[in-house]
């Protein structure tokens, strides 16, 4: 069956295998990308506090993905509503710290049992907030949103959705030693964006499933590649490229743009790790000499786990009593290291040199 922009793509097929994706360029940039990933693999399980990307990658992530669907929100919202269930968070930032939510929850369920359709339900069902099942309802259609005109029709029918998805589960894990981990990764992104297995929130499960991916192949021992940046940097290189292994099987200029953006954005989130340990070093010989609480390692630790910190963290985290937590953070404040806000009845402590760090662009590394 020939594919139609306005019918159905029931015919989907599953990809191909290695000797028509791994062309000779393809090969050639599958090695950068590795080689950086590798590098930004070793450089975050070494920091001296790993915690730090941890905690901030995943919204930094779910920022730039939600922003590609148009939910759009703040570095400074995300992180001052990022320990409390987001309930005074406006609409959008509750739903990309959903997205927080899914990575880790995804990050977990991999770990424990694999990448599998059930994780890929499981994830997009955190995003939004309720239970997503396979479409049903015939009719979806995908437009431009300039001229309207549709461009693509996913399979339809909620037991050929499930067969195309076992197709995309089967791809992910079978015969893993032929083909190169960052071109199946690739290549699956593509494949699950195609069938558009739910209602809304594809694109956001497939970005999720893109890390997953990769942790369960060993190249990242936690969920750090911020790729959804890169995406929206080259949004409409995204869609074309996708639409194009649709229309005309050109999966070659679709790989190389993937592992171009693994490779980039490796190198990136690398740059922002040594620029992260440099202002540790100087955030700490500053506050040693204004605050006897910075030689307590584990308050220092915790001023950099998230840029917004709370009394109550340190007197729970380091077990000291509230004035001696408040003492510790207002000496920071006073020496123009911490800047504190008053939320209701509540201060807030902000590392604002660490927040404009995060949510700073880094420059192309090459």
């Amino acid at each position: 069956m020939t594919w139609e922009p306005d019918k159905p793509y029931n015919s989907l097929p599953p990809p191909p295998d290695a000797d028509m994706l791994e062309s000779r360029a393809v090969l050639k940039a599958a090695i950068g990308a590795s080689t950086a990933l590798a590098k930004l693999d070793q450089a975050a399980v070494s920091m001296r506090n790993p915690t730090v990307l941890i905690n901030s990658i995943p919204v930094l992530e779910a920022q730039a993905s939600s922003e590609i669907e148009n939910i759009v929100t703040t570095t400074d919202e995300l992180f001052r509503h990022i320990d409390d269930d987001a309930a005074a968070a406006d609409p959008a930032t509750r739903e990309t710290l959903r997205y927080r939510t899914a990575l880790r929850a995804g990050f977990a369920l991999t770990q424990e049992r694999g990448l599998t359709a059930s994780t890929a339900s499981a994830v997009c069902s955190t995003i939004k907030a309720r239970e997503m099942r396979f479409r049903a309802i015939p009719g979806t259609r995908i437009a431009n949103p300039g001229t309207g005109e549709v461009i693509y029709s996913p399979p339809e029918g909620r037991d050929l959705i499930a067969d195309k998805l076992t197709e995309w589960e089967r791809f992910v894990h079978n015969d893993v030693d032929s083909l190169n981990p960052l071109v199946r990764m690739a290549a699956a992104h593509y494949q699950f964006e195609a069938i558009h297995p739910y209602s809304d929130g594809n694109g956001r499960t497939g970005r999720i499933l893109n890390v997953l991916m990769l942790v369960e192949a060993g190249l990242l021992r936690m969920p750090v590649l911020y790729l959804s940046r890169y995406l929206i940097d080259t949004k409409n290189e995204y869609y074309r490229l996708l639409l194009a292994v649709t229309s005309e099987q050109a999966w070659e200029e679709w790989l190389l743009y993937i592992l171009a953006g693994i490779e980039s954005t490796s190198l990136t989130t690398l740059h922002k790790i040594d620029a992260i340990h440099e202002l540790q070093d100087s955030f700490g010989q500053r506050s040693r000499a204004v605050s006897r609480g910075a030689a307590h390692s584990e308050f220092q630790s915790l001023l950099f786990e998230q840029p917004y910190c709370r009394i109550n963290t340190v007197v729970e985290r380091c077990d000291v009593s509230r004035p001696t937590a408040t003492s510790w953070l207002s000496a920071l404040v006073d020496a123009g290291l911490l800047q504190d806000v008053k939320i209701g009845r509540e201060r807030l402590f902000i590392n604002r040199r660490f927040l404009e760090l995060l949510a700073r662009a880094e420059p192309p590394q090459t």
